[in-house]
């Protein structure tokens, strides 16, 4: 049967338990000598994690998960690397610590949303400008050509017509609409500023 668990000092002082030897009796299963681990450590524990996390709630939780990993990795702890104490406040700052980036890192991501958001909404504005001013510049360069040219032009790429059909519906030989569209084009790109 187990032997009582020998103790000195105060209650909830770590020093109160020889807590190397709980640590042993833990890694066999014991339920009582976790429940004196506990005792002895939750307070230290607590205190770490809510130095770091800052957050009651949290930092409970925590603490809880802390004393768990305590209870599950017992039979990893050696004594030749540290005192129990020191070990169990090493998985408390770490968890703590991994707590606040995972906290981070949700933000962070929400934050990172929030502006893809953001950004798509002025983009699409931005780009209803840039055409609007686009389109006002097109108009303008069209009052800049021939009655002709801006004739065949605007037939051509407005509602789709060929050379042929363009001839056709102003009633000027093919020749002479190849001849204005090219103009056309060409004072258009130079209106627009293309360089080719």
């Amino acid at each position: 049967m187990n032997q009582p668990i020998p103790f000195t000092g105060r209650p909830g002082d770590p020093a109160r338990y020889d807590l190397t030897n709980v640590m042993q009796e833990v890694a066999h299963g014991d339920k009582e000598a976790f429940s004196a681990l506990y005792d002895a450590l939750a307070p230290m524990v607590f205190g770490i994690v809510v130095k770091v996390v800052r957050d009651r709630a949290q930092s409970e939780e925590v603490a809880q998960e802390v004393m768990i990993d305590l209870w599950r990795q017992a039979a990893r702890y050696r004594s030749d690397a540290g005192s129990v104490t020191t070990w169990a406040a090493t998985i408390a700052h770490r968890r703590a610590v991994d707590r606040v980036r995972s906290a981070q890192a949700a933000a962070d991501r929400e934050h990172a949303q929030a502006a893809r958001e953001h950004t798509t909404a002025f983009d699409e504005v931005a780009e209803q400008v840039e055409t609007r001013l686009d389109s006002e510049q097109v108009r303008r360069c069209l009052h800049g050509l021939t009655e002709l040219q801006r004739q065949a032009v605007t037939l051509a790429y407005y509602q789709g017509l060929t050379y042929r059909e363009v001839a056709e519906a102003l009633r000027r030989p093919l020749p002479t609409i190849k001849t204005r569209m090219r103009d056309g084009l060409i004072r258009l790109r130079d209106c627009m500023g293309v360089t080719t």
